[in-house]
């Protein structure tokens, strides 16, 4: 795997405690007896992009890591806590989510399991309940099913707009999602509004005017659904570009249900990350393994579509960073489950179990171009996950479990 822009230290790890011998304030917690820790640091343990350190200790010092080694030459403090030979890994850095929307789409999943493909028209349906929806049912729903990933051990997540599609719905969407995560998403280039079927022009001029000035103070990204159906290359150019220009940077729905030029244009534009990445030329593979782009895959949609797998051992070869993300949206991937996406990936997609990890930690840190979390070195946030298992492998070895047993963010233990 391509661990360049995932391994790239801060500022803070650089110059923080790594040994015993380092000053760590006794008023620090330890988390000592950890079976195996994964630091995403190859400098470390057993060098492997995991950075394993068996036998292993955290000390955590307010919102920061401050110190990882071995349990017996963990610092003194005031404050340890024992995590029973468990095993203890990154918080899961969810990149792609789709939250705040309202309404049910069982109907439309029962009948694609009985038979029909999915269509992008399906985000119709959400549309139009999205917009019939109060500000507290968004706010309620969206914090509903954040407290469900928290459980299963998210840490860090992405979300975007994109079931409003008029100026009024995308900006309270971003608004809502900017109360509970820095990473917010403006897609208001989802899919033409059903107000302006009959003008798909019109609809990229208000995408790229007047709803990008509404919704772009509360937004650091921006998203476009590069597809036939939705958006093609010159229309998701120039929506991409607007973006810029207003300081939110890039990242592409790309590839997802046919070959396309989203994959190329997130590279020409150095998008963060294109996502879905099923249907890839050689061209493609190499433009990601030779960019700063990052293959974000979402193995939900095709579990709950029934389509191609995208090929992860393909980018993984070729040298691109591989990202995995739940996609969690009501259509097409209603799952909020890291571990669910990581098992899939192991089994469908040609990832081991350490790759699956490390993409779901590091490659979804680097999906945002964030150094502070995905890992456990000096100097990251303190977002971590225990499980009830002496190993990581066991979110792939025993699929469907629910293994997360403790969860901590911030330095502050929530779960």
């Amino acid at each position: 795997m391509n661990t360049g822009p995932a391994a790239t230290n801060n500022p803070a790890a650089s110059s923080a405690p790594t040994s015993a011998n380092s000053a760590v304030a006794k008023t620090a917690t330890a988390i000592v007896n950890i079976a195996s820790l994964v630091t995403n640091d190859p400098s470390l343990g057993d060098h492997t992009p995991l950075g394993l350190i068996q036998d292993a200790a955290v000390v955590i010092d307010g919102d920061r890591v401050v110190w990882v080694g071995e349990s017996s030459k963990a610092p003194a403090t005031d404050n340890r806590v024992d995590a029973g030979g468990r095993a203890v890994i990154p918080g899961f850095v969810d990149s792609h989510s789709h939250l705040v929307f309202a309404g049910d789409r069982t109907a439309e999943f029962n009948a694609r399991m009985s038979g029909e493909a999915y269509k992008a028209g399906g985000i119709r349906t959400t549309v139009a309940a999205t917009r019939a929806a109060s500000d507290e049912d968004l706010e309620r729903n969206l914090t509903r099913y954040l407290d469900e990933a928290l459980r299963q051990g998210t840490t860090t997540f992405e979300t975007k707009s994109g079931y409003g599609l008029t100026v009024e719905d995308e900006a309270r969407a971003l608004r809502i999602a900017a109360a509970h995560t820095d990473e917010v998403t403006y897609l208001g280039a989802h899919i033409v509004s059903p107000d302006y079927a009959d003008d798909p022009a019109a609809y990229v001029d208000l995408v790229t005017g007047g709803m990008l000035d509404a919704c772009a103070p509360y937004a650091r990204w921006i998203d476009v659904f590069c597809e036939k159906g939705a958006f093609d290359g010159d229309q998701a150019r120039a929506i991409l570009a607007a973006g810029k220009v207003k300081g939110l940077h890039p990242r592409v729905h790309a590839n997802q249900l046919t070959y396309g030029p989203g994959v190329q244009l997130a590279v020409e534009l150095d998008a963060a990350s294109a996502d879905h990445c099923t249907h890839l030329t050689d061209e493609d593979v190499d433009a990601l393994a030779n960019s700063s782009t990052v293959a974000t895959l979402l193995p939900g949609a095709e579990f709950s579509t029934r389509a191609q797998w995208p090929n992860a051992r393909r980018l993984l070869d070729a040298g691109a960073t591989v990202a995995l993300s739940t996609d969690c949206n009501p259509g097409s991937s209603f799952t909020s489950s890291v571990p669910f996406c990581i098992a899939l990936a192991v089994r469908d997609m040609g990832m081991t179990p350490n790759e699956a990890l490390w993409s779901a930690t590091a490659g979804g840190a680097a999906a945002l171009r964030r150094t502070d979390v995905g890992r456990l070195t000096p100097g990251a946030r303190a977002d971590l996950t225990v499980l009830d298992a002496p190993s990581h492998v066991h979110l792939a070895y025993r699929p469907g479990v629910p293994l997360v047993t403790e969860v901590w963010r911030k330095g502050v233990r929530v779960v």
